[in-house]
């Protein structure tokens, strides 16, 4: 098991992740830190054919999947907007080393996130079409968007090392942050996950997972 002290961990696609000591989990996947962030969160919640993506991540993490969203939506041409909430940010180091020869390493806005990396509560950041905030706070007494994501990435630890925003009353929050038909994609797919998403009015699916994981679950707002 890799250590506080190093960290990073090569994934056998060529990009990588890191080890988080507090929960004892990698931020990504194992497997393939680059090949779920596309699989599960660009595509699965439809956000690499929308014209103007509205992103919500719960868990920014190492930020491969800001990096996986900002190439696709730099590759098409399109706006994004991306909120993120991240409450136990990773050092600045860290996340350079995660993406150092990857894909997005080398778009303006990640050079302009690194710059500033937890430096303040809140980041903000613009750069051509794309605008980004990142939150520096607990997610469970945050105030979300309403009816504002196009797209929610919820990724955050798995729910026996973070079941608090696993929760069916988290899923309730997350379903209203949802725009009408908006899509909730996670790596997760636990029958209580499946559980809390359906609770909370939203239509779950189960759809094939990414490499080294059988199935993932997505989840629809009503229009």
């Amino acid at each position: 098991m890799p250590d506080a002290a190093s960290p990073l961990i090569e994934t056998p696609d060529g990009s990588r992740t890191a080890f988080n000591a507090r929960y004892g989990e990698a931020y990504g996947s194992r497997f393939g830190a680059a090949g779920q962030a596309r699989h599960v969160f660009v595509e699965g919640t439809g956000t690499h054919i929308h014209p103007a993506p509205r992103v919500l991540e719960i868990g920014f993490g190492v930020g491969v999947n800001f990096r996986a969203t900002v190439v696709d939506t730099a590759r098409r041409g399109v706006p994004l907007e991306y909120v993120a909430y991240e409450f136990d940010p990773a050092a600045g180091d860290i996340l350079r080393a995660v993406a150092e020869g990857n894909e997005g390493a080398e778009h303006p806005m990640w050079a302009a996130l690194l710059d500033i990396w937890a430096k303040e509560s809140t980041l903000h950041l613009e750069a051509g079409n794309v605008r980004l905030t990142v939150h520096f706070v607990d997610v469970l007494t945050a105030d979300l968007p309403q009816t504002w994501a196009s797209a929610l990435y919820l990724d955050g630890f798995s729910p026996d090392r973070n079941p608090e925003v696993w929760t069916p009353e988290f899923a309730q929050r997350l379903a209203a942050a949802l725009a009408p038909g908006g899509v909730l994609a996670t790596y997760s797919a636990a029958g209580r996950v499946r559980r809390a998403l359906a609770d909370a009015g939203l239509g779950v699916e189960k759809r094939p997972g990414p490499k080294g994981k059988r199935e993932h679950l997505r989840a629809v707002r009503g229009e």
